[in-house]
């Protein structure tokens, strides 16, 4: 409930609705919160705000334009991000559920697939946050444990198996990128939060993936782990040289990946 949520994501929450039901009465009978949030891993100035947003009639898209183009202007915030669904959509796999409209970024698409997936719904499943509407547990939230761990392991072998290859070509854009603090944390967390994941059968945290790296790795890949966690979290740099920092992401994230 909002009562429970840090202040800024309470905020956010409490702006939203308010604006939802002055441009759309009665349009938003469901408000919950996934993500970092559901998975207690928000951290301030960091986190985005994910949430997904249940109503009894097709939303109409300039309402939900308006909405967030002015909850974009009440201060700087963090990203609202989510998506719109029906009652019925959480309650079927995903892949069946019709597309709808999402915001990412503050840019409202209209009909697409953004986080209709089962990742989205077994995270609201495991621990939701209620905002308005029954409890999450009450849903009847479809999940599928079998089919999340085959695609997790297809985003593996696919997704970053490619960013690892592309990133390890210098001059590349990629591999430019990778010398960036942002591409360290989200390849290092990125590929031992699926690992993890699939280890001990529900989805985890970005900082919850860090210390299982740190646990079940050996100890020579602790320091560009910690510097992962480092970035996420604050705190003093463990490299002064990023291209020793990018290579040793790369080498990290390829022992992982042939786990």
């Amino acid at each position: 409930m909002l009562d429970d949520l840090h202040d800024t994501p309470a905020r956010l929450c409490r702006d939203y609705l308010e604006l939802a039901d002055r441009h759309a009465p009665g349009l938003i009978e469901g408000l919950y919160l996934q993500g970092s949030i559901a998975l207690g891993d928000y951290r301030p100035r960091v986190s985005d705000v994910d949430f997904v947003a249940v109503t009894g009639r097709p939303p109409d898209p300039a309402a939900l334009r308006t909405i967030h183009a002015e909850l974009k202007t009440r201060g700087t915030k963090p990203h609202f991000d989510g998506l719109y669904v029906t009652w019925n959509d959480l309650r079927k796999d995903p892949a069946q559920a019709p597309d709808g409209p999402s915001v990412h970024e503050w840019r409202l698409t209209e009909s697409g697939r953004f986080e209709r997936g089962l990742v989205t719904w077994h995270v609201l499943a495991q621990g939701g946050v209620t905002v308005r509407g029954p409890s999450a547990a009450q849903l009847g939230i479809h999940t599928d444990w079998d089919t999340l761990a085959k695609r997790t392991r297809e985003n593996l072998a696919t997704y970053w198996t490619r960013w690892v290859h592309h990133s390890a070509r210098p001059a590349s854009r990629a591999g430019v990128a990778a010398l960036r603090e942002f591409q360290t944390a989200w390849g290092a967390l990125g590929v031992t939060r699926l690992r993890q994941t699939l280890a001990v059968g529900e989805v985890t945290s970005k900082a919850a993936a860090g210390e299982y790296a740190l646990e079940v790795f050996d100890a020579r890949w602790h320091r560009i782990v910690r510097e992962a966690l480092r970035i996420r979290l604050g705190g003093p740099a463990l490299y002064r040289n990023p291209f020793r920092r990018r290579a040793d992401l790369l080498a990290f994230m390829t022992m992982v990946l042939e786990m």
